[in-house]
């Protein structure tokens, strides 16, 4: 080869190289391989392709189902779950938040505009949207937000999942439940059978390639149990199977206790399980199967009688993703090493959902001066919870015996179905007779809820609305006065 013919090659080599890097080929002084050619042409270089070719786009709906401050897990769940994905990269306009936000600056807060969902927590309150509180915190605005359905939005933010094809869902409940049913800050509740036709015509809309659904409730696994089909792309995950409560944790008088000025529990055992997880993970790495195990363990608390079984639903294929699909990662935790243990803690004291009130009540009074008006209205608060509980569980024991006999009443109420079957046949039926049973007897509440299973029951039974109308008027004779027997809301069907 002549000298002037190699001077020729080394210049269009010479050439070639600035074309280059020009072009972004030559990133941090490292030329670019073949392989990451479609990299190459797309704009923005490697970073920008990865989020376009892993993610699409990153969506969002975090739901708080309560209100009041002796349901300050809920709230304090959700605005932690706010922050973790804030820190994983998802924008404000791809988060929707609903909370009811009564827990900030409610004068029992020890801490005015902070809320924490541990002992050692920072402020999780800061920053989060108010897309939907208060009376917006709805049925109807949540189901409409998962649609991307702006014109049946009422009130809020207006904002919706408005996502693509190729969009990747996140969706995170956390409230009181039952039997076939969640709780919502305003009536009606949330029934399973809706939801599902919900997360249908989202699937029938193909306006998402996957959908990953936590679920924190009592009751929880009952909201899929038979009734989430595969072939949805949809994963879901409870805190509870159909039978059995969730739990809340970091609760007053049990290990770890939040600190001596709060009067109530700080967080769910299931979500923290999760989020405390996800805190210290690099999500890249982690898959929805490695949290769910580690969550399962975690949430059943040493198999004590203190803890629930994690149960996950739906196309559990899709657990072998990364978390990174759907809650981002943050870039804090990029050299964090997956370890089966490394974000489990000790087995701790947890209390069930359903008497986390009572604690609240109970703290209230203990700590409270004698003779002061707060050991009184803590008293009164306490002695109306435990007197609209008797009469929710006797009236549903009476209207048992009333329709079935003495012998089997029980029998009936309590039956539990297999597995795999939905708690009921026809939600009609159910949605008539709760109807039926506040009518006569005033609301269930989110204590009541424990009743749905047996009100179900009476459908898959045969009983019809006369019969349920005769025997609730002949069980409740009058309806104890006080805010956890009030109609005013409306019914919870």
């Amino acid at each position: 080869m002549t000298r002037l013919a190699t001077g020729v090659i080394l210049l269009l080599l010479a050439l070639c190289v600035v074309s280059s890097a020009g072009s972004r080929d030559i990133v941090g002084d490292v030329l670019r391989l073949p392989s990451e050619a479609s990299r190459f042409f797309r704009p923005g270089g490697a970073h920008v392709a990865k989020e376009d070719d892993s993610t699409g786009t990153r969506w969002a709906i975090l739901i708080a189902g309560s209100n009041g401050y002796w349901n300050y897990r809920h709230q304090a769940d959700v605005c932690h779950a706010y922050q973790l994905l804030k820190k994983g990269g998802l924008k404000d306009e791809n988060i929707i938040v609903f909370m009811y936000d009564d827990i900030a600056f409610n004068k029992e807060n020890p801490r005015p505009g902070v809320i924490i969902n541990n002992p050692y927590g920072e402020d999780v309150y800061k920053g989060v949207p108010k897309d939907y509180t208060g009376e917006d915190v709805n049925v109807n605005n949540f189901f409409a937000a998962i649609l991307g359905n702006k014109t049946a939005i009422t009130g809020g933010s207006g904002k919706v999942v408005d996502s693509g094809p190729n969009d990747h869902i996140f969706i995170y409940y956390t409230d009181h439940g039952g039997p076939g049913v969640l709780g919502m800050p305003t009536n009606p509740y949330l029934y399973a059978n809706d939801l599902i036709d919900v997360l249908i015509k989202k699937h029938a809309s193909g306006t998402y390639k996957s959908l990953v659904f936590y679920l924190e409730a009592c009751e929880s696994g009952s909201i899929f149990e038979g009734l989430l089909p595969e072939g949805l792309n949809i994963y879901a995950t409870t805190a509870a199977n159909a039978e059995e409560s969730s739990w809340g944790t970091y609760c007053p008088g049990e290990y770890p206790s939040p600190p001596p000025e709060y009067e109530t529990c700080l967080g769910d055992l299931y979500s923290v399980a999760w989020m405390e997880d996800s805190d210290v993970h690099n999500l890249q790495t982690e898959t929805l199967r490695q949290q769910y195990q580690l969550v399962k363990r975690r949430t059943a608390n040493g198999n004590s009688a203190y803890g629930s079984h994690v149960m996950q639903y739906g196309d559990v294929g899709l657990s072998k993703d990364n978390l990174f699909l759907y809650m981002g990662t943050n870039p804090a935790n990029e050299n964090y090493t997956f370890v089966d243990e490394n974000s489990l803690r000790p087995p701790s004291k947890a209390v069930n959902q359903r008497d986390a009130d009572l604690v609240h009540f109970w703290d209230k009074y203990r700590k409270a001066p004698d003779g002061s008006t707060r050991k009184i209205q803590a008293q009164k608060q306490f002695v109306e919870a435990m007197s609209h509980r008797m009469h929710l569980d006797h009236s549903m024991k009476l209207i048992g015996k009333l329709l079935f006999g003495i012998g089997k009443g029980s029998e009936v109420l309590n039956a539990i179905r297999p597995a795999g079957q939905p708690l009921v046949d026809d939600w009609v039926c159910l949605k008539t007779l709760v109807r039926t049973f506040e009518t006569h007897c005033g609301s269930l509440s989110q204590y009541g809820m424990k009743h749905m299973r047996s009100l179900a029951n009476l459908c898959n039974a045969g009983i019809r609305e006369d019969q349920m109308a005769e025997a609730s008027a002949q069980a409740c004779v009058s309806i104890p006065s006080g805010p956890w027997s009030s109609l005013h809301k409306g019914f919870s069907a």
